[in-house]
């Protein structure tokens, strides 16, 4: 099979690799979309993870084969398959805590090489414990990009419902690129007013279109004033921090209220400091949070989500690339466009 295999550097070539076999209890699942994630491209660009791997693990596709003792799924059966799945028994899952069990922190699904996600290739192999908790079979009438979106969106479900949202919050989402607007849409649909900040003009107007109140270039506009001043001079109940960048979460605490929720969602990197002062967390009250990964105990409410079209996803799409275009769909989301939004890889393409 073909395959985009990262090979250190900064590098990703379109390579002849086997395809893999599936063993006892796994499945063997022929990827058409997968989508490029941030967290594939921060291994990527900055060498994170030692070479050879395949990246990808936003992956929807049909069932090629099955290991022995596998009865649940079948051949020609539409699923997808999440990466990582907890152990469920260790002190952090007894807890809920699934992204620190050290079951959950092994990659589970591979098209050879170290297991990395695999999705950038014609085909992966799913192992056994994914295959256990960790699969959901695609609708008829679903596409596969759409699908592809079902890991994402348990990601953002898992924070919102860290957050508690409550109809009459006002929610800051800064960035709206994909992930972004899906916070968007999901603050929305809790009924909360949204004050969307990006830098590019076709996201703010997306957002807009999902609902948000207010959206603007915090380059050009006062986040802080703005939120004040639609929330008689408190600021935001809620922000979220939907990218990276310097000064961003320090904006956020200026944009919120005493009391407020904040939550860290794309400060993935060990290079990245924040400076707050400690009286406006202490004497504010401020809760500072984090989420990462998805929750398993989320899954089927996000499958509900993509698979009825309750927030919707596909228009979230602007690229699709074939195998041998990846770098191009990479190189992409690293330097977005005025157009380019998500970018979903299709592995059965060519050409």
């Amino acid at each position: 099979m073909r395959a985009a295999v990262y090979t250190g550097n900064r590098t990703v070539s379109v390579q002849e690799i086997p395809v893999p076999a599936p063993g006892p209890g796994e499945l063997l699942v022929r990827v058409h979309s997968c989508g490029i994630c941030h967290t594939d491209l921060k291994k990527i660009e900055y060498d994170l993870l030692a070479a050879p791997r395949v990246f990808g693990h936003e992956t929807a596709g049909e069932v090629a084969a099955v290991g022995e003792g596998v009865t649940e799924y079948q051949p020609g059966d539409r699923v997808i398959a999440f990466h990582h799945i907890p152990c469920g028994s260790c002190f952090y899952c007894h807890r809920k805590l699934y992204a620190q069990c050290e079951v959950y922190k092994k990659v589970g699904i591979t098209a050879g090489f170290e297991p990395a996600g695999g999705g950038f290739a014609q085909y992966v192999r799913v192992m056994d414990w994914i295959v256990r908790r960790g699969v959901e079979k695609i609708p008829d009438g679903v596409s596969y990009d759409r699908a592809s979106f079902v890991e994402p969106v348990n990601t953002c479900v898992k924070a919102v419902h860290q957050l508690r949202l409550d109809p009459e919050d006002t929610v800051l989402v800064q960035g709206q690129g994909p992930i972004g607007l899906i916070f968007t849409m999901l603050a929305r649909r809790a009924g909360c007013r949204v004050i969307a900040t990006d830098t590019i003009g076709a996201r703010l107007d997306l957002a807009r279109r999902f609902g948000a109140a207010e959206a603007f270039d915090p380059r050009v506009a006062d986040a802080a004033r703005i939120c004040q001043d639609l929330t008689e001079g408190r600021g935001a109940d809620v922000a979220i921090s939907a990218t990276s960048a310097p000064g961003l979460v320090e904006e956020a605490v200026r944009s919120t209220r005493p009391g407020a929720r904040i939550m860290l969602f794309a400060q993935t990197s060990g290079k990245e400091r924040i400076e707050l002062p400690g009286k406006d967390i202490c004497m504010g009250e401020r809760l500072l949070c984090g989420s990462y990964s998805a929750s398993v105990d989320l899954q089927a409410e996000s499958a509900r989500l993509v698979f009825n079209g309750e927030i919707p996803v596909e228009e979230l799409v602007s690229h699709r690339v074939a195998l041998p275009d990846v770098r191009r769909g990479i190189d992409l989301a690293l330097h977005p466009d005025a157009k380019s939004l998500k970018i979903i890889v299709q592995p059965q393409r060519l050409s």
